[in-house]
């Protein structure tokens, strides 16, 4: 019988950067994929700073770099006169995570990004073609997955420790987990469409624009390259069959864009949703990206979520795989990316209220709110993990650390690499006893002095002496001293201690 560590169903995004993070952590993967090849047309288009991030842990930042292009201008909330009523903030080209804080790009090119850095690895394996059709889970622990090879009319047996089901909004594995879905209250079908442009077209902004017009709502974005999307709300009345013909779409971008000037790519009728899964897990079935969640685009960050479960599961498995954390930890996967997600969904939401008011008389009232000539800014969120692997009452406990560059010139993800960071005064790091040593040692990790100035501001900042980070770069907790440190060390829940040497 096919024996791996992890079995993770679907090959999209999320699918493949875990199988990137777990082949980096040397565990052993399949991928099942039931298609042939990468779906060549647009999906999503953006991913922020904290994404870039986990692509530059798996290795693959400069590649990802290649195929993308920074969004330094901004997300712009435009009403019907023409005036900016809000601009998403965070656009700097070297933000907190050491990178531009947002970025563009094309899918299909990203997946191939992606797939190619599976070949670093002996021990993970992409099957495309091969469809899961059936998971049970086994009394001694572990899952039995039948595959079906879609070419050879063949089905074979594989047994994994554990599978992550990345199968999308209808995934198989949810079904079998009997997870129910929390509907948090939006559900509004849209045209996409994407083009390519055969000429430079003066008229389109080089930024993202949310036309918040009563009488069309519409999303513009600036792609990469000549490549364009609009996303248009359906109006009562509206014929979804209508809507996507080459003809009907002219029409509605006339303003900007005139039928010669581009050829339509995709055109498809979307329903946007906001849902998330109510049980993530049972024993060794798992979900993650949109089999768990879904999110309106208004904030994009549909294919954002996804990277970041993955990110916080590789670290877990990895982990419980070479011994050193209990099998437990895998239950603080949904309680910390469940609360963490739903905050990034309720500010789509409310944004979606903001660009999908219909009533002229509402939208007055809404561009009343804010000040002509002086567009409010927000700011990304930053929102808190839920209960997990970390201990602190306040933030910036369970928020993400952000990635300076260190006096010698390095990033500090390239400083400690994908494990544990203890970043400790000099005089902390000599203070602490040789059990606390010993425990990161066990659990691998990296001592780091705070010689260099950004780590002495950040520690000054927020009155520490010392910040555990975890792989995932989210801050296990803050010390003062010695005794707090090492309290912090031993009360982070299912790491397990040192094994106590014989005799």
């Amino acid at each position: 019988m096919n024996e791996v560590d992890v079995a993770v169903i679907g090959a999209g995004p999320a699918g493949v950067t875990l199988g990137n993070l777990l082949g980096q952590a040397g565990l052993r993967v399949a991928i099942f994929e039931r298609e042939a090849d990468i779906y060549p047309l647009p999906r999503a288009i953006h991913f922020d700073g904290e994404v870039m991030r986990v692509f530059e842990t798996a290795g693959l930042r400069a590649e990802v770099e290649a195929i993308s292009r920074p969004g330094l201008k901004g997300m712009h909330f435009v009403n019907a006169a023409g005036e900016t009523l809000m601009i998403r903030g965070g656009t700097a080209e070297r933000g907190p995570h050491g990178c531009a804080s947002n970025h563009y790009f094309h899918q299909p090119e990203l997946e191939a990004v992606l797939r190619r850095g599976l070949q670093r690895f002996a021990s993970v394996q992409l099957r495309t073609r091969q469809e899961v059709t059936e998971v049970q889970p086994l009394p001694a622990g572990g899952a039995l997955l039948q595959v079906a090879d879609l070419d050879g009319n063949t089905v074979q047996a594989w047994r994994a420790r554990w599978v992550v089901g990345c199968d999308g909004a209808r995934s198989l594995v949810r079904r079998l987990l009997g997870s129910p879905m929390l509907d948090l209250g939006l559900h509004q079908p849209w045209l996409v469409f994407d083009v390519r442009l055969k000429q430079p077209v003066g008229s389109l902004p080089a930024y993202t624009v949310q036309h918040c017009d009563p009488a069309r709502p519409m999303t513009y974005c600036n792609v990469t390259g000549d490549r364009r999307r609009w996303e248009i709300m359906l109006m009562p009345g509206d014929d979804p069959a209508e809507m996507v013909k080459p003809e009907r779409i002219s029409q509605l971008v006339s303003r900007w864009l005139r039928p010669e000037q581009a050829t339509i790519e995709r055109a498809v009728i979307y329903t946007f949703h906001s849902v998330i899964a109510q049980g993530w897990r049972r024993g060794p079935l798992l979900l993650a990206g949109d089999a768990a969640h879904q999110t309106p685009p208004f904030l994009g960050q549909g294919m954002c979520a996804g990277i970041r479960d993955v990110a916080n599961l590789a670290w877990k498995l990895a982990a419980i795989h070479t011994g050193r954390a209990d099998e437990g930890l895998l239950d603080s996967y949904e309680s910390e990316r469940a609360p963490h997600v739903h905050a990034f969904i309720d500010l789509a939401v409310k944004l979606g209220a903001i660009i999908q008011t219909t009533d002229p008389q509402a939208a007055r009232e809404r561009d009343a709110r804010f000040t002509a000539g002086a567009p409010e800014i927000f700011e990304f969120p930053a929102p808190r993990l839920g209960p997990g692997v970390w201990q602190g009452d306040v933030a910036p406990v369970a928020q993400v650390f952000p990635q300076p560059m260190l006096d010698d010139g390095r990033l500090l993800d390239a400083a400690v690499g994908p494990r544990f960071a203890l970043i400790a005064t000099p005089a902390l790091l000599a203070a602490v006893g040789e059990s606390t040593r010993a425990w990161w040692r066990w659990q691998q990790v990296v001592a780091v002095p705070a010689t260099d100035a950004a780590l002495q501001a950040w520690l000054q900042q927020h009155g520490a002496a010392a910040v555990l980070l975890r792989p995932d770069r989210y801050i296990a907790g803050l010390a003062s001293d010695a005794a707090a440190l090492q309290a912090l060390t031993f009360s982070l829940p299912w790491l397990k201690p040192p094994p106590t040497a014989p005799g």
